[in-house]
């Protein structure tokens, strides 16, 4: 989900501010979770004629890529902030600029609705999913993935115990449920879809090259105001970044939740 300008924030030590960009930070998680994301959407049955819908299409990965598939179809990519979605792409892509959460679009109309990254940030997600179930065509799929935040308690590394659980904390501050993903399964079905199934992508230090590279650069963006905070210290937040690419500081700090359910047919 799309956010405002370039923010300031430190360099590699996090002691020297800087400027980095959102959009890098948006196409870093892009490079990680985009194959898990693409290969949950192979695997249904949405043809070359299929309408898609991207809530919080953020950066626009997956809404090229989706373009690309429904060449006979099209794809609609929204988001509150469309500054970084080119609507010059593709010809069967359009871009809107709107609030996902009183946004309506036209019922039993789309094949495939998809919403990474987005619910865990609402107010009442489940409300979300329920108006995102109307606007799917009869046996069209509803596709959520949300993350999912273990226990920052249970950390592989004191440090990691430390920032980990203030970065879950601002992040709770700033509305978002770190929880809600571990509900996503039974919310579909709440929502009125069948057959409801979920993949767990396991994220953290060490996980991947490019989570690694992810965390670093989020941190390096974002890691001064859990300092300012009081919720850790400039040393502990250097000692974790310098944890980051060797394998004592390896951890699994969050599950990406991949859920999805069918529209009834009938």
């Amino acid at each position: 989900m799309a956010d405002g300008a370039p923010a300031q924030s430190y360099s590699t030590g996090s002691l020297t501010r800087n400027q980095f960009s959102q959009l890098d930070q948006m196409q870093l998680f892009e490079r990680k979770y985009d194959p898990v994301t693409r290969a949950v959407v192979e695997s249904l049955p949405v043809g070359r004629d299929g309408k898609c819908l991207e809530l919080g299409a953020g950066a626009g990965s997956m809404s090229y890529w989706l373009a690309e598939r429904v060449t006979e179809g099209g794809v609609l990519a929204v988001d509150i902030d469309t500054s970084r979605l080119d609507a010059g792409r593709a010809a069967n892509l359009t871009v809107r600029q709107a609030d996902i959460t009183s946004e309506e679009f036209e019922d039993g109309a789309y094949d495939l609705v998809l919403a990474r990254a987005v619910l865990e940030h609402l107010e009442d997600p489940d409300a979300l999913l329920a108006r995102a179930a109307r606007w799917l065509a009869p046996g069209g799929w509803l596709v959520v993935e949300d993350f999912y935040y273990l226990p920052a308690e249970h950390a592989a590394t004191a440090v990691g115990r430390t920032l980990v659980g203030g970065y879950v904390r601002r992040m709770q501050e700033q509305g978002a449920d770190m929880g809600w993903a571990r509900h996503l399964p039974a919310a579909l079905a709440r929502a009125g879809l069948a057959s409801p199934q979920v993949r767990l992508t396991p994220a953290g230090p060490g996980q991947s090259a490019a989570d690694d590279e992810l965390i670093g650069l989020r941190l390096r963006q974002e890691g001064h105001a859990l300092v300012d905070g009081g919720m850790v210290t400039a040393d502990e937040l250097a000692d974790f970044m310098g944890l980051l690419g060797r394998p004592e500081g390896r951890d699994m700090t969050t599950l990406m939740v991949s859920a999805w359910a069918q529209r009834p047919a009938g």
